[in-house]
């Protein structure tokens, strides 16, 4: 019996939630813009180069993002 209630309340605040952020990160009710560096693909592509071409010289490898980084480069210091 309170299961139906639990289910209802978790698929409410979960609708209410979706729509709180819709509105608010897509339609921007608050105002304001999209910054250039988050929908500009080359900026993106340029600071991703950057990211993998910095030399890393103490401990292991540093991944910036582990979740779409799987394959990354390390640089040396010998490779100069």
């Amino acid at each position: 019996m309170s299961t139906k209630y639990i289910l209802g309340a978790l698929l409410g605040s979960m609708a209410i939630a979706y729509v709180c952020d819709n509105l608010i990160a897509d339609q921007k009710i608050f105002g304001g813009t999209t910054p250039s560096t988050v929908s500009n693909k080359e900026w993106w592509l340029e600071t991703d180069k950057k990211f993998q071409a910095w030399p890393r010289t103490a401990g292991p490898p540093v991944v910036m993002n582990p979740i779409s980084r799987q394959n990354f480069i390390v640089k040396s210091s010998l490779d100069d």
